[in-house]
């Protein structure tokens, strides 16, 4: 009978599916989004020596460039108009929500409603051209020192023009992306930031799974250590998928209410709390911000001063001040986030409004002390899990030397927004049937 109803339920979904033309099409949409997306990537930077560039990033391949540029698709290591991605964007975002909780017009503008979200909206856009415009000359200053080993420069045209042609090609770059980006989010499925994130990452899976397995045939790694990575990997995607599915359920109880000459029986439901309500948001938050420091030290250490090459060091992929930084980064804005999407005394005004209360808790304040020391509690374990799941496969891909789509942050992310398209189909699949549902009813009774 399970097995029946299964059946049946697929069936309704593959029915549903080829008579959703507005899903259909927004899946299109996407697709072509992200090919476009995936097209700029090859663009580069005008006056850059691509043999040069290669040999650099050769070099650093094991470093923290190597991190950053699979998160831009391998935009980076081309030095394409792409080369930021949509991280200044992000790091724009931060600023501005870590804003709107000390200034008070911020704070203002967040309770206007839509027109507030508005003008937040234009401030990030604005925000975001003066980052990706700070990091464009500073990867500008860090080409301009790049040589190769036959003394040849990376760079091939006028120092001036260099500079100026870069930081035009990377703010156009980037606000392009912030723009295809809205544009999926509003006329495709998924988050658009996210799935260009992902689709970054995803096209660096081959390339990666192939350089392992060459290490593997070069004799430079067992083949037990490439069976032990790939266990790991698929025990973090099965932690990853328990764990963003997993819930606190607290019990919300409703007494009778009298409505009319009729008596309405007690009535109770639930009030869900993910484990992990902060998402992919603390760890792309966290690279977003560690990105301009270490990129310009990694440009400049080769021919900078003293300095700047000691802090490329201590900077280094799986070092210690980088991996307490990412470490503490990380922590900061899981409670920070969750602090932004959990508000526990907004959420207790509402269960008093509508009659609703815990079992054993008083409404009001009470409710919200308790609310919050749930969610304090369960921001504390995703705390922990996001750590160890970011860091400590960082740490053993930094000793193995495996490429870094097999690290954890790389896994949470395409699993995390993978498991978010997903819902986002079926839930627009639902609708679709419980609309045709609805239009067959009414035609019934019409007859």
């Amino acid at each position: 009978m399970a097995s029946m109803a299964e059946k049946m339920v697929a069936n309704m979904d593959m029915s549903a599916f080829g008579k959703a033309e507005e899903l259909k099409k927004r899946l299109w949409f996407t697709v072509m989004a992200l090919i476009v997306f995936r097209l700029g990537t090859y663009i580069p930077l005008p006056g850059i020596n691509a043999a040069v560039l290669a040999e650099m990033f050769n070099r650093n391949a094991g470093g923290i460039l190597g991190m950053f540029n699979m998160f831009s698709g391998g935009a980076l290591e081309r030095m394409t108009i792409f080369a930021l991605n949509i991280m200044p964007y992000i790091s724009a975002s931060i600023i501005i929500q870590l804003g709107q909780s000390v200034i008070p017009s911020l704070m203002a503008l967040k309770k206007e409603g839509e027109a507030g979200h508005r003008k937040i909206t234009h401030y990030t856009k604005v925000l975001t051209v003066l980052i990706t415009i700070i990091q464009g000359y500073g990867i500008a200053v860090g080409l301009l020192s790049v040589s190769g080993a036959n003394g040849a420069s990376a760079v091939m045209i006028g120092s001036f023009v260099f500079k100026f042609a870069t930081i035009v090609s990377l703010v156009g770059g980037t606000m392009f992306i912030v723009w295809l980006g809205d544009q999926i989010t509003q006329r495709g499925v998924g988050n658009g930031s996210s799935l260009i994130i992902t689709v970054g990452i995803i096209a660096n899976i081959p390339n990666a799974l192939a350089q392992t397995f060459e290490l593997g045939r070069a004799g430079q790694m067992s083949i037990v250590t490439i069976l032990m990575l790939v266990a790991m990997a698929l025990a973090l995607i099965y932690v990853i998928v328990f764990v963003e599915r997993a819930q606190r359920r607290i019990v919300i109880q409703y007494p009778k209410r009298q409505m009319g000459m009729r008596m309405t029986a007690a009535d109770s439901s639930h009030l869900p709390l993910k484990i992990n309500p902060t998402g992919v948001i603390p760890p792309i938050f966290a690279s977003s911000l560690l990105l301009l420091p270490i990129t310009v030290a990694n440009l400049s250490a080769e021919q900078g001063p003293s300095w700047v090459q000691t802090l490329s060091q201590l900077l280094g992929h799986g070092q210690p001040l980088y991996l307490a930084l990412y470490a503490f980064l990380i922590l900061f804005f899981t409670f920070f986030y969750t602090g932004v999407v959990f508000n526990p005394q907004e959420t207790a005004d509402n269960l008093k409004k509508h009659g609703g209360f815990i079992a054993g808790i008083r409404p009001g304040k009470t409710t919200a002390d308790y609310l919050d020391y749930v969610i304090t509690r369960l921001t504390v374990l995703a705390s922990i899990y996001l750590v160890c799941l970011c860091i400590i496969p960082e740490i053993l891909i930094a000793k193995v030397g495996v490429p870094f789509v097999l690290g954890g942050t790389t896994l949470l992310i395409v699993v995390q927004v993978t498991m978010d398209f997903i819902g986002q189909v079926q839930s627009r699949l639902l609708a679709y049937q419980y609309e045709g549902l609805l239009r067959k009813a009414a035609l019934v009774k019409k007859r």
